[in-house]
């Protein structure tokens, strides 16, 4: 285990580097701390549809073991040639991902990102989760990243799909269905 943050601020910052996890100062805005970076944010998403009052305990349950699984991706992100998530990460998302969409009618038409509260977040978190996925193919363009890396959040995309379906049917019974304008402005809820 690493070691503990006794004190928050460090000002090792502020000239605009940040040090990766094998000691290496970088500018901030370097690939590998986008990608990080972004999948520290998909995880602080994650914890807004976790804050929810009402949630399935499954999904809780699949929200909080993949917080843990992004908080190891992170690490491996930021330590370059560090491996932490392995193919098992990625078939235990598609299995989970199996098992939600087996109980969901078929996917007919688009799906609006609203609905509930929950819904919503978690239509972010799967936004988030594709720019996570674009940063992390931005990073293998210059440095070698575990495939399975790319492969777990692409899947994790997938799977909060999924999950925005379960909750919005949890929320409001239906998802929001995507009504083709042809062509019109749209003037608002008919």
């Amino acid at each position: 285990m690493g070691y503990r943050l006794s004190k928050i601020y460090t000002r090792t910052g502020d000239d605009g580097t940040t040090g990766l996890g094998d000691g290496q100062r970088v500018p901030k805005d370097d690939e590998r701390v986008e990608a990080y970076g972004t999948v520290d944010e998909l995880n602080s998403v994650l914890g807004l549809v976790l804050a929810a009052q009402s949630l399935p305990e499954a999904v809780r349950d699949c929200l909080t073991a993949v917080q843990h699984e992004l908080f190891d991706l992170g690490g491996e992100l930021c330590i370059p040639g560090h491996r932490m998530i392995t193919a098992d990460h990625v078939a235990r998302l598609e299995s989970r991902l199996d098992e939600l969409n087996d109980a969901l009618p078929p996917l007919e038409d688009f799906i609006l990102p609203s609905g509930g509260p929950a819904t919503a977040a978690c239509h972010m978190a799967r936004a988030v989760s594709r720019r996570a996925e674009r940063r992390v193919w931005t990073l293998a363009k210059r440095d070698p990243v575990n495939p399975d890396a790319a492969r777990y959040l692409n899947r994790l995309s997938d799977l909060l799909f999924v999950i925005a379906r379960v909750l919005a049917r949890h929320e409001r019974g239906a998802e929001v269905l995507w009504r083709h304008t042809r062509g019109k402005p749209s003037t608002g809820p008919a």
